[in-house]
C-alpha cells in the first residue's frame, strides 16, 4: 500500500476493493459505489466538521515548545468546550514522523500551557505521560475563537504540504466536532447524492467526534479509539427503521458512523435519537445490531480502523484483502482509496 500524499478528496482514479459477505474480492472504481448498493439500502455519513485541533505553544514551567493535539471532549454541546482530552508532543511538526516526535516536557497537574491566544491548565494525566486532561481559560466563545484562529488541522508526515481547512471538511460538514476528518465521507458530493436518489438508495447522517488515528506511541495507540461523543438525529433513526422494515441494508460510511450506530443500538431500548459517548471497541466477536456493511479507507493491520473491520469479515478474508491491497498498490490513509466490506 502506498500512503496518499496529495490532499485530494475525490481523485478521478480512486479505487474501491469490494469484500463480499461471502469473502469474495473484486475491484472497482470508487465512482461506482452507488451501483454496488441496492434500491432500498441506506448510506449513513458522518457530518461532523473538522476543527483545527493542532495547537502549538509553550509549556510555561520549562519554557519548552509543545504541540497539543485535541483528542476528545465529553459532549458535542457548543458550550462544552473548556475541557479536552489531548495528546501532547514536544518540539516539532508534521514533517517528522509521529513515531519519531519527542515527548513533551514532564507534565504535572497544574502546569500551564500557553497556546497562542489560549491558556490551558493540565488537570491530570490519563495513565500516560502524553495523554492529559486540559482545562481552557475563558468563556466558550473565547475558546472557540482561539482554536479557530490559532489551530491547524492535525497532520501526518505522509502529506507534506500544509493542510488547509477546506482539505479536511467533507461536503456535508456541519457541527464542528471532529478532531481528524471523517475521511470515508470525502467521496460524498452533490453528484453522489443525485446518484443515490436516482438509484433509490436513501441517505442519512449523524455527527460523531472522530478522534486521532495515531499518537506515535505504541502503548497509547493500543488505547485507540478513545471515547468519542456523537449525536444521532431522529430523522436518521427513522431512516434506519424504514430500511429495516423494507429489507434494505444499512451501510456505514466510515468507522465513526459504525461506532456511533452500534453504540446507540446497544443502549437499553435500542436505537433512539439523542447524544451519546461511544466507549466501546468494535472488532472480532462484536455482535453488530445496526450496520450491515461498511465503506472505509485503506488501513494497515494493527490499526484501530482495521481492527474494526473484523466485525464484518473474518481474519482470513481480511488477510486476503490486505494482500490484494498491497499487490495492486492501493493508496492508504485519509486521502487514499477505499474498501467496501460486507455487501
Amino acid at each position: 500500500m502506498i500512503p496518499a500524499g496529495t490532499p485530494s478528496q475525490r481523485p478521478t482514479d480512486a479505487r474501491l476493493l469490494v469484500v463480499g459477505a461471502d469473502g469474495t474480492l473484486r475491484h472497482a472504481s470508487r465512482s461506482r459505489l452507488v451501483e454496488l448498493l441496492r434500491p432500498g439500502d441506506l448510506l449513513v455519513a458522518n457530518d461532523a466538521a473538522t476543527i483545527p485541533a493542532s495547537l502549538t505553544g509553550v509549556h510555561a514551567r520549562t519554557g519548552r515548545t509543545v504541540e497539543v493535539r485535541l483528542a476528545g471532549r465529553p459532549t458535542l454541546a457548543r458550550s462544552d468546550v473548556r475541557r479536552f482530552t489531548a495528546v501532547v508532543f514536544g518540539d516539532g511538526d508534521h514533517t517528522t514522523r509521529t513515531e519519531d516526535r519527542p515527548p513533551p516536557p514532564p507534565l504535572e497537574p497544574g502546569d500551564l500551557l500557553l497556546l497562542g491566544p489560549l491558556r490551558a491548565t493540565v488537570r491530570s494525566l490519563l495513565a500516560h505521560p502524553r495523554l492529559a486532561l486540559l482545562a481552557f481559560d475563558g468563556r466558550p466563545s473565547r475558546v472557540w475563537h482561539g482554536i479557530a484562529t490559532h489551530g491547524r488541522p492535525v497532520q501526518y508526515k505522509h502529506v507534506q504540504q500544509p493542510l488547509r481547512m477546506w482539505d479536511v471538511w467533507t461536503r456535508v460538514a456541519g457541527l464542528p466536532a471532529a478532531f481528524e476528518p471523517p475521511s470515508a465521507g470525502f467521496l460524498v458530493d452533490w453528484a453522489l447524492l443525485d446518484q443515490l436518489r436516482d438509484h433509490e438508495v436513501w441517505f442519512a447522517s449523524l455527527t460523531h467526534a472522530a478522534g486521532l488515528s495515531s499518537t506515535g506511541d505504541p502503548e497509547l495507540d493500543r488505547r485507540l479509539p478513545l471515547d468519542e461523543a456523537y449525536r444521532l438525529p431522529g430523522a436518521t433513526v427513522d431512516a434506519v427503521r424504514r430500511t429495516r422494515a423494507r429489507g434494505g441494508r444499512v451501510v456505514a460510511l466510515g468507522t465513526t458512523v459504525t461506532r456511533a450506530l452500534e453504540h446507540a443500538g446497544q443502549r437499553p431500548g435500542g436505537l433512539r435519537p439523542g447524544d451519546g459517548l461511544a466507549t466501546q471497541r468494535i472488532g472480532p466477536g462484536t455482535e453488530r445490531r445496526v450496520v450491515d456493511a461498511i465503506v472505509s479507507g485503506v488501513h494497515e493491520p494493527g490499526e484501530s480502523h482495521y481492527d474494526l473491520l473484523h466485525a464484518f469479515a473474518d481474519g482470513s478474508v481480511l488477510s486476503q484483502m490486505s494482500r490484494a491491497l498491497e499487490e495492486l498498490g492501493y493508496r492508504s490513509h485519509e486521502f487514499g482509496d477505499s474498501v467496501l466490506v460486507g455487501v
